[in-house]
């Protein structure tokens, strides 16, 4: 069966794109640069969201919490990645490295959803209230990280019943073995494609994949 793009259905989910995962001076650039300039990662983001924007395509941003004082030292369990972030104050409200990252701004017509305070855009925001109020059936997931947050919103969407797309090289990871277990191992199990920037656009332009 051939997917559809049908543009009056189908959502851009822009996850944590801040300086400090995609600006030079970022705190997880350092981490991230390796393997999101051998996918091209900026230049594809760009690309899709351009292209959403130009098919007319909702852009949801899927922003992470902003580290604040006091974040998760009551917490009966944070996880591993709440504590680095406790530790390193990642995403920082009122800073630079907390800021969306300046290629990617929120315009008239995109919608923020509440920030997430583990890895899945769904879990405690309204992203799937403001998806069915608009009548989404289809999510593109991209941005960050691609074995975290891209792939926790991408299942949490598939078992709400989301049509999910992974772009392999919108999104990104620490290691390559991170990537290939993002794209070839666990993705496969959930979303209904997986596919490249290039592909995409070529979809988007067409209405169909």
């Amino acid at each position: 069966m051939t997917d559809t793009y049908d543009s009056s259905r189908t959502a851009v989910l822009l996850v944590d794109p801040y300086n400090d995962f995609l600006s030079e001076g970022g705190k997880l650039w350092p981490a991230l640069k390796r393997v999101a300039t051998d996918v091209g990662l900026l230049d594809n983001l760009r690309a899709v969201v351009a292209a959403g924007r130009r098919e007319h395509l909702q852009i949801f941003f899927v922003p992470h919490r902003r580290w604040q004082e006091g974040d998760y030292e009551d917490w009966d369990h944070p996880n591993p990645t709440q504590r680095l972030v406790q530790q390193r104050h990642t995403f920082a409200q009122g800073t630079w490295g907390g800021q969306f990252h300046p290629d990617f701004q929120p315009a008239e017509g995109d919608t923020v959803i509440h920030e997430h305070w583990a890895q899945s855009g769904f879990a405690n925001t309204d992203l799937d209230f403001q998806l069915k109020q608009r009548g989404i059936t289809h999510v593109i997931v991209i941005g960050l990280l691609a074995n975290t947050c891209i792939e926790s919103t991408s299942r949490y969407a598939m078992e709400l019943g989301y049509h999910v797309t992974l772009v392999r090289d919108a999104t990104a990871a620490f290691k390559p073995e991170m990537m290939h277990a993002a794209h070839e191992l666990n993705g496969p199990t959930y979303a209904h494609t997986i596919t490249s920037t290039q592909e995409l656009l070529q979809a988007l332009a067409e209405g169909k994949h």
